[in-house]
């Protein structure tokens, strides 16, 4: 098991550091838990699968590597290549143990639900979906309600988490494959995104300097590399914003959930913010970029000063006013 923190590539930052010149950038991250495959029947008991899927417990979400391309010199599990099953392989051992979960908590609050009404919905909620997972449903797929949802919250359910699936090719042109078509099929039956990624190219991309890339890119037909597009993918599944503050000491780039109001967004950058909020002035960086300067969008009214019931957008560079504690 491993762990990386991954910066989240925004083009947008260069051409902000480019007006300001700071000397320090910040980029928002993720940060990534990488587990090995697991095979059937690997989280039985309390076998090897059983402790790596316990790495994932409190992760936001799932990036899936899928195989899709055909290549009998690079070693695999299985003599076949079929992302349908592959899918369907981790499906069942994350379903395996969040029954087991779900077994425990039911177990646990059975005496008391006799006598409470309060518990006794929440085993009946926790059995309910217990009982499609024994059917071969992941939670994530089961159209939970908001009080089904609250009762099993706690389980911290793994095939309860949004699925982002990472299509595995060995060159653009598998982009277009049978495989390719198969995994699409799977993630669009369940609202998902998928991304291929060509390892053999990124690699290739890691090693030029950044002023080479997007030749490179070109190249291949694109306009960014897989892994931008992968991070922004995550960024989107997991309903992610990314906005700014920026001046002559740094560019800083900053993460809230989309629909967060303004007081919210402020305690991201300090909590202080948040408590003590007054307002918040606000600049859309696509016309700071066109314009290239505070004062040139202020000078034609784009400049906004807004409250505690704005929802911060994507792209906003804000100044936070407030009382400090």
């Amino acid at each position: 098991m491993n762990r990386a923190v991954v910066a989240i590539p925004d083009r947008r930052i260069e051409a902000l550091a480019s007006i300001y010149q700071p000397p320090k950038i910040t980029s928002a991250s993720l940060e990534v838990v990488d587990i090995p495959g697991l095979t059937s029947g690997s989280t039985a008991g309390d076998g090897r699968g059983a402790k790596l899927l316990a790495y994932l417990k409190d992760v936001d979400a799932l990036l899936h590597v899928v195989r899709c391309f055909e290549d009998e010199s690079v070693p695999f599990a299985y003599t076949t290549i079929d992302p349908a099953r592959d899918v369907e392989t981790i499906d069942l051992e994350m379903m395996v143990a969040d029954s087991q979960t779900l077994d425990n908590k039911i177990n646990r609050l059975a005496k008391k639900a006799r006598t409470d009404a309060d518990v006794a919905r929440q085993v009946a909620d926790c059995q309910k979906v217990k009982d499609a997972l024994d059917e071969g449903i992941p939670a994530r797929r089961q159209n939970l309600t908001p009080e089904e949802f609250a009762n099993i919250r706690e389980c911290n359910l793994v095939s309860l988490k949004p699925v982002l699936y990472v299509a595995n090719i060995k060159s653009m042109e598998d982009i277009s494959n049978r495989h390719m078509k198969a995994l699409r099929g799977i993630a669009n039956g369940e609202g998902a995104e998928t991304v291929p990624v060509c390892g053999r190219d990124e690699a290739e991309i890691s090693r030029l300097d950044t002023a080479d890339q997007p030749e490179f890119l070109a190249a291949l037909g694109l306009e960014e590399s897989s892994m931008e597009r992968l991070l922004r993918a995550g960024n989107r599944m997991l309903g992610l914003v990314n906005f700014f503050t920026a001046g002559e000491k740094e560019v800083h780039v900053w993460t809230c959930h989309q629909g967060d109001k303004a007081p919210v967004a402020a305690g991201k950058i300090h909590t202080d913010m948040e408590e003590g909020f007054i307002r918040m002035e606000v600049i859309r960086c696509d016309d700071l970029i066109e314009l290239g300067s505070e004062a040139a969008v202020a000078k034609v009214g784009r400049q906004r000063v807004e409250g505690r019931t704005y929802e911060v957008q994507d792209g906003d560079v804000v100044v936070v006013l407030f009382n400090p504690s």
